[in-house]
């Protein structure tokens, strides 16, 4: 449900930087647009981990470590969608009634979200279950492949917001005002989701055409294999849009390097650091005494 309603919200956050009455927004209203942008930027990309740790790290298989991965990860992530979420809520009441109204609405949501999805925290069961590090269910071929296919629905949504934000703005007016190599990393960037959302579907055409509807370990690597590659597409798709709203927001300078960063900052986290915890958990299990 997280991962839903941040993509849903990063869609129409690409899509405000390029609406006519962006221009007529004051320096303060801007800040915020901008704000709530790499909040929900960072919310996805950080929920992103959990499918790439699971296809990478696990290879498809449930464990304790795994399981405190992503709980730890969803502590985490729902601060920054709480920040984007009250930023967003601050900025359209401080078009409809003014900056009072709107500090007051971006703090009241900033404060319910913290309390109904941090208050929880506060309670906690005395009894603290302890699972070995390394403990492993069996996971069935049949679990596996609902876990797998249940990531690819995950992922496709963002793809989805992204590609229709990217599709829209090519008839807006603000986009015609933009230099032609910003357009082109537009088109490069639209080609690199919509090339994610075809691989995304991929497993379930593959699911019914060639294993007509059997679970099968070869349709397993299959769909992880799409998923990774469709993490890998996303990278440059959701970096490549950042640079054209920088560039739109009039930070033409610092679009560029920050949009690079955020690129080898996704690939690191998605793939770099996946496959070293990887390397390192085989070699730990090497060393064990049989």
């Amino acid at each position: 449900m997280l991962v839903l309603g941040a993509q849903v919200l990063l869609g129409f956050q690409y899509r405000a930087f390029f609406e006519q009455a962006y221009d007529k927004l004051g320096s303060n209203e801007r800040a915020l647009q901008l704000a709530a942008l790499f909040a929900l930027l960072i919310t996805i990309s950080s929920l992103f981990l959990i499918a790439s740790r699971h296809r990478i790290v696990e290879k498809g298989r449930d464990t304790a470590r795994f399981h405190r991965f992503a709980m730890m990860l969803m502590r985490f992530v729902l601060f920054p969608f709480a920040i984007g979420l009250s930023f967003e809520l601050a900025a359209a009441a401080y078009r409809i009634g003014g900056a009072c109204v709107g500090a007051a609405s971006g703090t009241l949501t900033l404060i319910a979200a913290f309390g109904f999805w941090y208050g929880p925290f506060a309670v906690r069961d005395r009894q603290q279950h302890q699972e070995p590090e390394d403990a492993m269910e069996e996971t069935s071929l049949e679990q596996r492949t609902v876990e797998v296919l249940t990531e690819a629905r995950v992922l496709l949504p963002g793809a989805q917001a992204l590609l229709g934000f990217q599709l829209a703005i090519v008839l807006m007016e603000a986009f015609e005002r933009l230099p032609e190599p910003v357009k082109i990393v537009h088109l490069v960037s639209l080609g690199f989701v919509a090339l994610a959302t075809i691989v995304l579907m991929a497993p379930a055409a593959y699911h019914r055409i060639v294993e007509r509807g059997r679970d099968t370990e070869r349709f397993h690597d299959f769909a992880s294999r799409m998923l990774l590659a469709a993490l890998a597409l996303l990278g440059p798709g959701f970096c490549g849009d950042l640079y054209v709203v920088l560039y739109r927001a009039g930070y033409p300078g610092a679009a560029l390097p920050i949009a690079a960063v955020a690129l080898l900052v996704l690939y690191g986290a998605w793939f770099g650091a996946m496959f070293w915890l990887r390397r390192r958990r085989t070699t730990r299990l090497q060393m064990k005494p049989a």
